[in-house]
């Protein structure tokens, strides 16, 4: 879903970052302030403050929303929502089905939104983003750093007093978040953009033994970090919920279904039951962003009917106690 680049604030098309044996490379993002509970770090964690721009397509988004929502942050920070197609132009604000305008900047494209922040601005024109109303720019468009804020410095203003970074396993969770970052978050990308033979079969057999492995530690416990939930089971849950819809055909992730692996499956729909989870949702929106915007992997946009996905049928979680 990246179609162009901001080079010193003009807005150029381009091509997928890939280096010469075709593999698929991220442009890493530059916006990297922290919110803080106190204000140390320049941006005092506040209500009705800031506010987040997000696409319900993109896995990385879609863990600040899951997160806004499992704080119960939803009066606190609020959100745009970019239309599902991305544009010539990058991602762009609209009406459409799922989309929220930009009730704050009231931008049309969210480009717009960067060059406020910097004029000179060059790098990819990603979500999400969180803005300061207060400092009018951005303060960070990292989202493992966004979940991290919401989680922990948002703390004392959330309705939902759930710590999903607990002191105890702070370091298995970081560490899960690294273990499954490239070969499973990163690795549909890096199959499904690979201009390679070889780059696609790499990132594939990686993506299928991550995937093989956290099947194993799933049949013996109920989440990624043991009995509780956590941040890193955010992290997976995005990229499985996109699995057998996009990555499976779109992105040639074709080994195995997600559907396919009993433990993974069980937790996929264990995650998705809970209405924090499924409230961020929307299946719709994601498979007509992925069909239609990536015209270099589907030149005709078209999106396909299927498959049909029950993503409400009874799992077997259970087994393990309860959530």
């Amino acid at each position: 879903m990246m179609t162009g680049i901001m080079v010193a604030g003009k807005w150029i098309t381009d091509e997928n970052e890939q280096n010469q044996s075709g593999e698929f490379h991220e442009i890493p993002t530059t916006f990297r302030e922290r919110v803080s509970a106190g204000g140390k770090s320049g941006f005092k964690a506040e209500a009705l403050r800031y506010h987040l721009y997000v696409s319900l397509a993109c896995p990385w988004a879609h863990r600040t929303l899951i997160m806004l929502q499992l704080k119960g942050l939803n009066d606190v920070i609020s959100v745009s929502i970019v239309d599902p197609i991305m544009s010539d132009k990058g991602w762009m604000f609209s009406d459409a089905p799922g989309a929220i305008p930009d009730s704050v900047n009231h931008a049309q494209y969210l480009q717009e939104i960067y060059l406020k922040a910097d004029p000179n601005y060059t790098g990819r024109v990603t979500v999400p983003v969180l803005w300061d109303k207060q400092s009018q720019t951005i303060v960070n468009n990292e989202s493992r750093e966004i979940v991290r804020m919401f989680d922990v410095e948002f703390a004392a203003l959330a309705t939902q007093k759930i710590d999903l970074y607990p002191r105890d396993l702070q370091q298995q969770i970081d560490e899960t978040i690294d273990a499954i970052y490239l070969p499973i978050n990163a690795g549909v990308y890096r199959a499904g953009f690979a201009t390679s033979q070889a780059a696609y079969e790499e990132a594939v057999t990686q993506l299928f033994e991550s995937l093989d492995r956290w099947e194993t530690v799933l049949g013996k416990q109920r989440y990624l970090c043991g009995d509780r939930l956590t941040e890193a089971d955010i992290c997976l849950f995005a990229t499985l919920y996109r699995f057998d819809s996009v990555y499976y055909g779109h992105f040639k992730c074709n080994l195995r279904r997600i559907i396919d692996y009993p433990n993974l499956w069980n937790y996929l729909l264990d995650l998705y039951q809970r209405p924090q989870f499924k409230v961020t949702c929307n299946q719709d929106y994601i498979k007509c962003a992925y069909y239609m915007s990536m015209t270099e992997i589907n030149p005709n946009r078209i999106v396909p009917k299927g498959p049909i996905v029950d993503f409400d049928q009874q799992h077997d979680r259970d087994r393990f106690g309860s959530a």
